[in-house]
């Protein structure tokens, strides 16, 4: 076999693995949507994804990990969702105020989310990676303008991830009420340097409704 040759198999070998790769996500985000995380099978998800069953298992170690890769592609999509609304916005600050919000909203109602929370350290670090570069942009740009007192954005976004996802956990397990949701986003609020008459008004402003797809 010359050297051309044995780039051509690698390539077919590659495009095999991500036709494969995407196959398992979107059999398994499909599936899951469904009937939810626990109630999905790797034989299922394979079968609709028209692989070998032994075969998710070069992908994935687990479905839980399979579970993981879907969750951050809903998390990246449910950013640029958010972004479509913000972007109507004229106050920064209501943009960062908006999302925080949504996505707590999100963790505690999508049953895809729910199911995972209990990995809490996972779901922070995929929030903080997959929805970070707008949150912390969205931060800058609300400091740039006055808005909001941010030294470093980074780390105001890592601790609001691990704060969103505890208190998503508490809400579903009910050791806190729903209720609580409203005083964790002030609090996240006052995280940015305002004040908390201005962080209560902030969480108060009408929510228009994300864009379908």
């Amino acid at each position: 076999m010359t050297a051309s040759d044995t780039g051509k198999t690698e390539g077919r070998v590659a495009r095999r693995r991500r036709r494969n790769h995407r196959a398992l996500i979107d059999a398994a985000r499909w599936i899951m949507s469904q009937k939810g995380i626990d109630a999905a099978t790797m034989l299922e998800i394979a079968e609709r994804a028209d692989v070998g069953a032994g075969t998710v298992y070069n992908y994935f170690k687990s479905k839980e990990d399979l579970a993981i890769a879907v969750l951050e592609e809903l998390m990246h999509e449910l950013a640029l969702k958010i972004e479509k609304v913000t972007d109507t916005f004229s106050d920064p600050a209501q943009v960062y105020a908006f999302g925080i919000r949504t996505v707590i909203d999100t963790a505690t109602g999508d049953l895809r989310w729910r199911q995972l929370l209990y990995r809490s350290e996972v779901i922070a670090n995929a929030m903080f990676h997959q929805m970070g570069p707008f949150a912390i942009r969205d931060l800058e740009r609300a400091t740039l303008a006055g808005r909001f007192k941010v030294d470093d954005a980074t780390l105001t976004w890592k601790m609001a991830t691990h704060a969103i996802v505890g208190v998503a956990l508490a809400v579903t397990n009910d050791e806190l009420p729903d209720s609580v949701v409203d005083e964790t986003v002030v609090r996240l609020l006052c995280m940015t340097g305002i004040g908390r008459e201005e962080a209560v008004d902030l969480a108060r402003r009408e929510r228009p409704a994300l864009p379908s797809a």
